[in-house]
């Protein structure tokens, strides 16, 4: 029996937002945010944007094979300023649904992508809490 190694998995790739109308969505996620293209997967209705660190594959699942659900809880993106980028947001008529609001850690403002994604304007100005447990201690 072969095992595998604790620390197999060195990292993620990118992080998969379901699309309804590919095109749709790439000019949301291009365009009205503003994230870099990174790759376009061929002639497949999926592309690649960076946000900061992490990679965001917009694709359309029915063309993988898979059920279009769009995601219920939503992907967090740094902004430094809740107020300024909700505002900039809103005047292109992205679809809030919450107010900005504030945590007691951070200040926040949901919204929804073409698809129905939810997403959200995040700027945490609280330091970590020192009892949090470091980086790979079980939770």
């Amino acid at each position: 029996m072969t095992t595998t190694p604790a620390t197999f998995i060195t990292g993620v790739d990118f992080l998969c937002i379901p699309a309804k109308d590919f095109e749709e969505s790439a000019h949301f996620y291009g365009t009205v945010l503003g994230l870099p293209p990174v790759k376009r997967w061929g002639d497949m209705p999926a592309a690649e944007f960076q946000a900061g660190n992490v990679t965001l594959a917009v694709m359309e699942p029915t063309a993988f094979g898979q059920e279009f659900r769009p995601h219920a809880v939503p992907l967090a993106f740094h902004v430094d300023d809740v107020e300024a980028a909700h505002e900039h947001l809103a005047a292109e008529g992205v679809q809030f649904v919450s107010e900005v609001f504030d945590s007691g850690v951070c200040k926040q403002a949901i919204f929804l992508d073409p698809a129905g994604n939810a997403l959200d304007l995040h700027h945490r100005y609280a330091p970590p809490s020192a009892d949090a447990p470091a980086a790979g201690d079980p939770v």
